[in-house]
Formats: structure tokens, C-alpha cells, sequence
């Protein structure tokens, strides 16, 4: 048995593939882009194990994708390929297009393809796990009760435009063709092997480099936050025993304002890696003109994830959060090195110096 993974050189792909690989001997075929997010570096500890099978190339490579299914008949495949920051939709939202809205259609044509010619036993077994965002949901305001599954779509930016799009294609695929998906919406993921673009291994470098700590506009955007094993625990769960057709939301029960997420992350660090004069990295904290259309809250109803499979998040933020400053700091190398020229160009772009608010 095999399963094909795509996108699985990215953040949660790449932990996704370590987590099965140490808790079973099933092979992943992984098939990535390899982006400025993809790095396969994040997945050395597997060179030279047979169980993992790297494949460069784009989920939208329709001959491609058709001759790895041939290939490898896997029993199912997971799509966490995506275009994913929501800044970088803004500058350049074809690329969002292209990937999540052409790239899944793609993808999926070429599943119903494959699935199709499957003996009756493996078509009834075989799954499509399709990876998103709580952001296709749109922005809550800060007595509105959680996202649930039966939310109405809203979504705000391109980034979350293009995924959502990608969330109603595979359901048509279900329920024009019968193909056999499965749709899981998460909360904010943090934890190891992050790209640091995102807000926390963001702080995390420009506090040890000495460097501003950049917060739109009054840092109370909340949001819910969930530890990428965690997620992964529960992709693993879904794809066991989730019903077909069935969009489960994966979150953390963890809703804190982005000023908090900082503050928290400097505390940890005055704790783990003092500065030599005693000054907080607190003292680092700048205040940046909010992006356009910043959704102001998200929150997860993970009820139904809970009640339907068992499954629930093994982390706090306090632990998570703790684990993933821990893994930052003994990681230096991985941090130096995947900060590439392409990397510090955006970050230039996004937190210009004009933007810095007095």
C-alpha cells in the first residue's frame, strides 16, 4: 500500500510525512513544486529510506500526476499542495489562481481518472483528502460564535478566494462523480519547520537577530491556533474513518490576539535566551500599517471532528507554543539556511520602512 502526497516539502506536508513514516512502514510518494515554502531539507532525515519517494513537480502536470498514479496505485492521496499566505496572495494573486483553483481541478481530473479504472475493491477503498483553510469562512466579529462545517463560504482575500474555490471543486467531484473526498478546514498551524514569513517563527528570528518585531496595525486580530502534530493527528484520523464527502474542522480550541502570540513568544525567549544586557526582546515590538482586508477573527468549532472520530488536540498553546520556541532555537541551521535571498526580498517588500507607524 502507498499513498501520494502533495505539497508534502511544505510546512505541514513535511511534518505530515515525518509523523506517518514514524508510526508506519506505508510509503509516501511526495510530489512537490518546491516553491520559496518547499524545502527539502525539512525531510533529510528520510534520504535514503525507501518508505519516501520524491517527486519535483506540479499537482497542475497532468501527465505527470497520471503516470505516478499508474506508477504507484496508491490507496489514496492527500492534496496540502497550495499557494498559503494570504500577504502574498495580495501582491500576486495569479499565482493563488493557478495553483489552487486550476492546480486542484487538475489534480482531481486526473484522480477521477485514475480511480476509475480500479478494480471494485480498491475504487470502494480509495480516498481523496483535501487539505484547507478556516479562512475560506470569512472573518468573525468578536462575539460570533466559532466557524462550524455548515458555515456560510466568505472569504476575503485571494489567498482564501482561491481556496475556497478549491473546496468546491472537490465537493462537485463528490457528488457529480462520486468520488470518494474527504475536506478538512484548519485552524493557524505553528510548530516545527516553519517558514518564516509566518507570525511566529517570524518573531522568533528577528528577536534573536536583533531585529523589529513587525504587528499590524493594534495586534488584536485573533485567531485560533493549532500545533502542526496535532493537525497532523487528526488528517491521520479523517482519512481512517471520516465519513466521505465530509468537511471536518481541525482546530486548536486555542483563540488568542496576535499582541498575545508575541508577547508570549518574547517571554519564552527572555526565559530561554536572555539578551547580555537584560532587555525584554518585548522592547522590539513595531507597530505596522494593517494589510488590506484583514480579517479581524477566526475561530473553530472542532465539535464535530471530536464527536464523530474522537479526535482532539494533545497540545495547549502553553505546550505548544513552548515546544515550537524549543525547536526554533535548537535549529539554527535550518532557520540560516532557508532563509534565502528570494525569503529576505519579500520580507523588504511587505514590512517596508514606510510603513512603520510613529
Amino acid at each position: 500500500m502507498t499513498i501520494l502526497i502533495t505539497g508534502a516539502a511544505g510546512f505541514i506536508g513535511a511534518n505530515f510525512v515525518l509523523d506517518w513514516l514514524a508510526q508506519c512502514d506505508e510509503p509516501v510518494v511526495n510530489l512537490d513544486k518546491l516553491t520559496y515554502a518547499g524545502n527539502l531539507e525539512t525531510l533529510t532525515s528520510l534520504d535514503g529510506d525507501a518508505r519516501h519517494i520524491f517527486v519535483h513537480g506540479d499537482i497542475g502536470d497532468s501527465e505527470l500526476v497520471a503516470s505516478l498514479l499508474a506508477q504507484h496505485q496508491p490507496r489514496a492521496v492527500l492534496n496540502f499542495a497550495a499557494e498559503s499566505h494570504v500577504d502574498r496572495s495580495i501582491h500576486s494573486p495569479e499565482d493563488f489562481i493557478q495553483t489552487n483553483i486550476v492546480g486542484t481541478f487538475r489534480l482531481l481530473e486526473s484522480v477521477r481518472a485514475y480511480w476509475n479504472q480500479l478494480e471494485a475493491e480498491a475504487k470502494a477503498a480509495f480516498r481523496f483528502l483535501h487539505v484547507s483553510t478556516d479562512e475560506v469562512y470569512g472573518s468573525l466579529s468578536a462575539t460570533d460564535p466559532a466557524f462550524t462545517e455548515t458555515h456560510r463560504y466568505e472569504p476575503n482575500s485571494p489567498y482564501s478566494a482561491s481556496k475556497a474555490a478549491s473546496d468546491h471543486l472537490v465537493r462537485a467531484y463528490h457528488h457529480t462523480y462520486g468520488l470518494p473526498v474527504l475536506t478538512t478546514n484548519c485552524s493557524n498551524n505553528y510548530g516545527p519547520y516553519h517558514f518564516p514569513e509566518k507570525l511566529i517563527p517570524l518573531m522568533i528570528v528577528n528577536a534573536l537577530a536583533g531585529k523589529a518585531l513587525p504587528v499590524y496595525g493594534d495586534g488584536m486580530q485573533v485567531r485560533d491556533w493549532l500545533y502542526v502534530k496535532d493537525h497532523c493527528s487528526a488528517i491521520r484520523r479523517v482519512l481512517e474513518a471520516g465519513r466521505l464527502g465530509e468537511v471536518y474542522n481541525v482546530g486548536g480550541w486555542n483563540e488568542k490576539p496576535n499582541i498575545e502570540i508575541v508577547n508570549t513568544v518574547c517571554a519564552l525567549l527572555d526565559e530561554m535566551r536572555p539578551q547580555a544586557d537584560g532587555t525584554s526582546y518585548r522592547t522590539q515590538i513595531t507597530t505596522v500599517k494593517d494589510r488590506p482586508g484583514h480579517d479581524r477573527r477566526y475561530a473553530i468549532d472542532a465539535g464535530k471532528i471530536e464527536r464523530e472520530l474522537g479526535w482532539k488536540p494533545a497540545e495547549t498553546f502553553a505546550s505548544g507554543i513552548r515546544k515550537t520556541v524549543q525547536w526554533y532555537l535548537a535549529n539554527a541551521e535550518w532557520v540560516a539556511n532557508v532563509q534565502s535571498g528570494a525569503y529576505r526580498d519579500w520580507v523588504q517588500t511587505q514590512y517596508a520602512k514606510e510603513d512603520v507607524l510613529q
